[in-house]
């Protein structure tokens, strides 16, 4: 009887359990992107530029030492969303520009739209979409999004909010004029939304910050702090062909340091502060312990507008670690331990089925990325895996195939020698992974709205599909 008793017991306390984790209320989701930010651009990895609050923060995360994304910005925002490839969809080899004609396809699920079926009732994108500009068809709120305050095209003026001699600022669909300096607008736009929530249900938030992205326009109080001397030459305008080309001649004039990455720094210190803001908006409400907070770069830093991705080889635009391995961060308190870092490889692709795992939701089976939660809790290692990084380039735990050529990451981290003669199944394995990138690519998808004589439209108001 005493047996029974305690059987019983047992079994009544795993019930409990259970019936608790599948009462537990999802967490709110905190999905922050910075844009062009190099390895090299934050204090937890070097003294050059102050960032206080992003140094706290990696304090109280999980560091993944080794995150990849794509080498430019549209195909890692639209892996993001979707947990896949974006060359599956066509979104690759370059941005989402202007004059083109594809989006982001309504047929992929987001990850607005597939949170929707956890109760995230409000889920919001403030910042930068870059994901289509040619019509509605292509917009934030018909991609799963309740909410959005931003710009749709990408390097808009810091000050003014124009690209293409355009507003391009809008809330919602409706175009919108706000004074002010565009980074310091997402972060407040990040600070009221969060502010605006109840712990009636979770919200998501895709915070995607336009900085430190050029044009090169920052702050005096932020350029001062980094030494601005108003009697002294001001760095040059590196986007001034762009402003030419485009007609806007006062594009990315304004804001200029006395130098290149002096005006860089400037603007990863508003980032940073801007990043506080919205941690302190979580703290004030309540949220920080039942928030997950993801903090990356969209992929490396360009040294022609000021950002450094040393000791890393590469930049934005390659597939070196330097272009593909970025700053990344993440913090859930009541269920990570923090203030630790993991050399496991992961991706932009994996943020999405990470968190539909925590929203206590199925995964899909088309997507490339995994659940990470699993090792992030210690309960066990991944199987090894391979990321394509491109049609040449493929990255696994330990080694890289690039362009023919085998590199250890583990013992050359920099990429400084390749190795001749690899081991023959690690050789197999990944060169059969990177035949797979050809079979995997598919189309674009494309509005049925011509090309009107005049474009951009006039404060990028996008037509309506029909």
């Amino acid at each position: 009887m005493n047996w029974c008793r305690l059987l019983l017991l047992l079994l009544a306390i795993l019930l409990s359990e259970s019936s608790l984790r599948a009462s537990e209320t999802p967490p709110n989701i905190v999905h922050i992107i910075a844009d062009d930010l190099g390895w090299n651009d934050v204090g937890f990895h070097s003294r050059e530029i102050k960032t206080p609050r992003l140094d706290r923060l990696a304090k109280e995360s999980i560091v993944l030492d080794r995150f990849y994304v794509t080498p430019i910005c549209s195909p890692t925002r639209a892996g993001v969303l979707t947990g896949r490839y974006p060359f599956r969809f066509g979104i690759w080899g370059g941005v989402v520009s202007p004059t083109q004609r594809h989006g982001l396809p309504p047929s992929e699920k987001t990850t607005p739209e597939l949170l929707q079926h956890s109760g995230y009732q409000n889920r919001a994108l403030f910042g930068k979409w870059h994901l289509g500009l040619s019509s509605t068809l292509f917009h934030p709120l018909n991609h799963g999004f309740t909410h959005f305050v931003g710009h749709y095209n990408g390097a808009i003026d810091y000050f003014s909010q124009h690209r293409h001699g355009e507003l391009d600022w809008h809330r919602d669909y409706q175009s919108l004029k706000e004074e002010g300096y565009s980074t310091d607008l997402i972060g407040q736009a990040a600070v009221d939304f969060i502010n605006d929530q109840s712990t009636a249900s979770p919200f998501y938030m895709l915070v995607a910050f336009n900085a430190p992205h050029s044009p090169l326009q920052a702050q005096r109080t932020d350029l001062e702090d980094y030494g601005f001397d108003p009697t002294q030459d001001l760095a040059p305008n590196t986007v001034r062909r762009l402003a030419r080309k485009e007609g806007a001649p006062n594009y990315g004039m304004k804001g200029r340091g006395n130098s290149i990455r002096q005006t860089f720094s400037a603007m990863v210190s508003s980032l940073d502060r801007n990043i506080g803001g919205i941690l302190d908006a979580l703290r004030r409400n309540g949220f920080a312990r039942d928030t997950i907070v993801v903090f990356h770069s969209d992929n490396g830093a360009d040294p022609n507008h000021g950002g450094s991705n040393l000791p890393l080889r590469g930049n934005k635009f390659t597939t070196w670690e330097g272009g593909v391995r970025v700053v990344a961060l993440i913090r859930w308190l009541r269920k990570l331990e923090g203030g630790r870092s993991l050399s496991l490889i992961a991706s932009y692709v994996d943020l999405l089925p990470t968190y539909l795992a925590a929203a206590g939701q199925d995964i899909p089976d088309n997507l490339d990325g995994i659940n990470l939660l699993p090792a992030l809790m210690h309960e066990r290692k991944p199987s090894p895996r391979s990321i394509l990084l491109s049609r040449d380039t493929v990255v696994s735990d330990r080694w890289k195939l690039k362009s023919g050529q085998f590199y250890d990451l583990v013992n050359d981290p920099r990429e400084t020698t390749p190795i001749a003669d690899p081991p023959l199944e690690i050789s197999n394995r990944l060169r059969s992974d990177l035949a797979r990138f050809p079979t995997l690519v598919g189309p674009k998808t494309e509005t049925s709205l011509p090309l009107p004589k005049r474009w951009p439209p006039a404060k990028w108001t996008l037509p309506d599909e029909p």
